[in-house]
């Protein structure tokens, strides 16, 4: 690889992989070069199966969260252009947020969703995602399992009522596995040595997700990680790189944010209101870091 692409692979990861409040700064330092190595992972794919949404029961509040469902939807509509094919798995309390967000990006991308009590959804779904010659599975802001078995938020409150099993989705195939999040109880963090999550975040005895993956994106946002890969994957792959710059603009990441909290109640799941930020910041801060990832990945500002 020329020094050139290193060192932008080496700005996309410091641009999505950052410390932002929640104690996670010696989880991104674990996993410094994932997201460099996810990115080159994916050049091999011959389709990609996603799995996301995160529920939020609180305070009167019951929505999906509007992160999550953003960068998944921008990420497979990107590959999906670029002629990949990509479906999103996803349960019953956050379809209508995911599918949402598909229909804002113009792509046709499958979208399998299954109840939360339906464990033969499972195989079902496993069966469709090697029928459709997944290569590569990708959890983004999907939470895990923890060590007592339950899925549970940031708080620590167990919210296997609202979560299927999707766990199982992600180790049911001998596809290559990349996890993506932000905070230590979402899907792949598995990977992190045993106990850092214990050590260094908030409740992390409690939440830290146990399900581990071959490639693991610590973000600062995870809406971010899936923005990374894009742009990590523009370095990489110089023909998917114009496709992919239509897709990673701070307008589309707020029209879907729109979108999906218009149109399906999302909620951001920090301030678990009904509104279009993502994990308490404003379209603002996002719009900057997509800014950057596009003067890094194609070498100007953004448009």
């Amino acid at each position: 690889m020329s020094p050139r692409r290193s060192r932008a692979l080496d700005a996309i990861e410091a641009q999505v992989c950052r410390e932002v409040g929640r104690g996670t700064q010696a989880l991104i330092e674990a996993t410094r070069g994932e997201l460099a190595d996810a990115a080159r992972a994916l050049l091999h794919a011959t389709g990609i199966g996603f799995i996301t949404g995160f529920f939020v029961p609180r305070d009167g509040v019951a929505a999906a969260e509007t992160d999550g469902p953003v960068g998944t939807a921008l990420l497979a509509a990107s590959l999906r252009a670029c002629g990949l094919p990509a479906r999103i798995a996803v349960d019953s309390p956050c379809a209508d947020a995911v599918r949402a967000a598909v229909h804002e990006t113009r792509v046709d991308v499958t979208v399998d969703e299954m109840g939360v009590e339906d464990q033969p959804g499972i195989a079902r779904i496993a069966g469709l995602w090697r029928d459709a010659g997944v290569s590569h599975a990708i959890s983004i802001e999907r939470c895990g399992l923890s060590p007592d078995g339950r899925p549970r938020n940031m708080r620590g409150a167990d919210v296997s009522p609202w979560t299927a099993p999707l766990d199982d989705l992600f180790t049911a195939g001998d596809w290559v596995r990349i996890g993506v999040g932000d905070g230590g109880n979402e899907i792949g963090m598995g990977k992190l040595p045993a106990g850092l999550i214990a050590r260094t975040v908030p409740n992390g005895g409690r939440i830290a997700c146990i399900t581990s993956c071959d490639h693991l994106v610590v973000a600062g946002v995870s809406n971010w990680g899936a923005y990374g890969l894009m742009a990590a994957l523009a370095v990489l792959h110089d023909a998917w790189s114009p496709t992919i710059a239509k897709f990673l603009t701070a307008e589309r990441d707020l029209a879907i944010t729109k979108a999906i909290v218009e149109k399906a109640g999302a909620v951001d799941g920090v301030t678990a209101r009904n509104e279009p930020t993502v994990d308490g910041f404003a379209a603002d801060v996002h719009a900057g870091v997509i800014e950057e990832l596009r003067r890094i990945a194609w070498g100007q500002a953004a448009d």
